[in-house]
């Protein structure tokens, strides 16, 4: 067997910060031209291992060391960043947070520059990694002005110019829409194929990623490994689901079926899955048990969108023609492609942008003469980092900010205060720093410095970007749980299992236009809508088809209908 191209041997981190260190007895090897997932939760150590391999820790983290790590061949702990640079290149997750040049052939020249390249060679070198990753038609461009498949393209260009052996991908997947995502994954695969190089991927997003196979996933808990396997075994089992990660949906579904799953039955693939006719009946019979789906009661129209129109500059339109009406207590996905629109008609609503024409109604009002403060007192918008809206030091004072900018009396403050932050599950918190709070439980506060104002629609963008299985799920059910209150909630997002499993309707975009409005079943078994919106065909589609089943999007809402079933079931266990 070849020399491993990375090797943890009983290998340690302890951050300096930190009390306990976040790595223990790590033991991994990787072969040259392997491809690697790592997964696991939040906090389980995943970034840290993906640090040490690319020099970040000990120098930007400093830390202790103990056990060795080589990288091909070097020290990794006592080599410096540079050294390191040469051997293993590392895509992150936001690739805004990569670009230097002012062009896309600037920005992957950048590391050549540093190294006084001759201008000659450099050209060269810029156009063959630009032809590698097919970005050769963008060298003129300006980066942060490319969709957010071509940005990944290029971060990966610009790590590849030193012909790197090791290539490291943070969480890839998690700012592109579904069509982006796949489009990230086959260009990873058609990168080794190209160049041999080891790839290592860290993401949420599993099944997105065994979009193209991978030889092996490491999963970690707590600063361990847990398992390092194919992905046929760990998706045979029952170690995703019982550590937090979750399972691809055509799995779960062939669970509920009662389906045995062995690795023989090739299950790290919809495509591949291998089902006998004994496992086809069982999904069937699953699929004709009656699932009691509450019937929504009658509302009234609340927000309704008449013939919106905008551009960001003269000559350019972002928005057409866009109508719509939302009743009271929707919850609702907004959905599209990146740069269709949906961020842009969020802004409209709130009265952040003025449109050309058309008109925003709440309660059969116009509100075409209201400021963006009136609107607040009816429409929350809450971004999709909470650090972005944070601006107070203490939880209860970032809660009561907007009460006592309206200056309301201190009672009346402390009353609704106190209540939002019941509401949002902080209450006993209250008078804790911010800084001490978890990402989600800042995602809270912001919500809650929004429920304070009383406002009649809530509008998120991206809730559960960059979540793990865990907190989305905790983020999701508190917004399910404000929606039975009463609430309306308007969610612009990028998963479509947010959409699938917590809405029922979807609203999808593409080309600055509104081309659909329709149950998310349906929306994922519309070959040409997912095509159109850039968005992914559901794996439950493709099982349905399997098993003969028609129509699918009827069995996906069974799946749909089903999992809410066994989720609140377990929920009051």
């Amino acid at each position: 067997m070849a020399q491993p191209i990375i090797e943890f041997k009983n290998f340690g981190f302890q951050y300096d910060a930190q009390a306990e260190p976040t790595l223990y007895n790590i033991d991994l090897a990787i072969q040259p031209g392997e491809r690697v997932l790592i997964a696991g939760p939040s906090g389980s150590g995943k970034s840290t291992i993906a640090s040490c391999i690319n020099g970040l820790i000990p120098f930007s983290y400093p830390g202790r060391c103990t056990g060795s790590l080589t990288v091909d061949g070097v020290d990794a702990p006592n080599a410096s960043i540079f050294e390191l640079s040469k051997h293993v290149g590392t895509v992150l997750q936001d690739p805004d947070g990569q670009f230097i040049g002012l062009t896309v052939g600037e920005d992957i020249a950048f590391a050549l520059e540093n190294q006084c390249v001759a201008q000659p060679e450099m050209k060269q070198t810029v156009e063959r990694v630009a032809r590698l990753v097919d970005v050769e038609n963008l060298l003129e461009q300006e980066p942060h002005a490319l969709s957010g498949g071509q940005k990944q393209r290029v971060s990966l260009a610009g790590v590849m110019v030193d012909d790197v052996k090791v290539l490291l991908f943070d969480e890839p997947l998690a700012n592109l829409d579904p069509a982006a995502g796949k489009q990230t994954i086959e260009l990873i695969d058609q990168v080794q194929q190209k160049t041999g190089a080891t790839v290592i991927i860290i993401e949420h997003r599993l099944e997105d990623v065994l979009w193209r196979s991978v030889d092996r996933i490491v999963l970690m808990g707590e600063g361990r490994i847990l398992a390092d396997t194919t992905p046929e075994a760990l998706l045979a089992g029952n170690q995703l689901a019982e550590n937090g990660i979750r399972e691809p949906l055509y799995i779960t579904a062939l669970k509920y079926a009662g389906v045995s799953l062995e690795a023989e039955k090739k299950p790290a693939h919809v495509d591949t899955l291998r089902l006998t006719e004994q496992d086809k009946a069982a999904v069937r019979t699953w699929y004709q048990q009656t699932v009691a789906r509450p019937q929504a009661p009658a509302a009234a129209p609340l927000l309704e969108v008449k013939d919106l129109c905008f551009g960001y500059s003269e000559g350019v339109t972002n928005l057409r023609d866009v109508s719509f009406t939302l009743n009271e207590g929707d919850m609702v996905s907004i959905v599209g492609r990146n740069g269709a629109g949906k961020s842009t008609l969020a802004k409209l609503i709130c009265g952040f942008e003025t449109p050309r024409s058309g008109s925003v109604w709440l309660n059969g009002r116009n509100l075409e003469g209201d400021t963006i403060k009136e609107r607040a007192a009816h429409i929350g918008y809450v971004m999709q980092n909470p650090n972005q809206m944070i601006s107070q030091s203490l939880i209860f004072d970032e809660v009561a900010l907007g009460l006592r900018t309206a200056k309301l009396p201190e009672d009346e403050v402390e009353r609704r205060v106190n209540e939002a932050l019941t509401i949002c599950g902080l209450y006993p918190f209250r008078k804790w720093p911010v800084s001490a709070l978890s990402f989600g439980q800042k995602k809270r506060v912001t919500i809650a410095s929004v429920l304070v104002m009383q406002p009649k629609v809530l509008i998120l963008d991206e809730p559960t970007a960059g979540q793990d299985f865990r907190h989305y799920t905790e983020i999701m059910e508190f917004l399910r749980s404000l929606n039975q209150k009463g609430y309306t909630v308007i969610m612009v997002t990028h998963d479509m299992h947010l959409m699938l499993e917590y809405t029922s309707r979807a609203l999808v975009f593409n080309q600055s236009r509104m081309i659909g409005d329709l149950t998310p079943a349906e929306l994922l078994c519309d070959s040409t809508l997912v095509e159109q919106a850039a968005l992914k065909e559901t794996s439950l589609f493709t099982l349905a088809q399997k098993c003969g089943i028609q129509p699918p999007e009827a069995f996906v809402q069974h799946f749909i209908d089903y999992d809410r079933e066994v989720r609140d079931k377990w929920q009051t266990v």
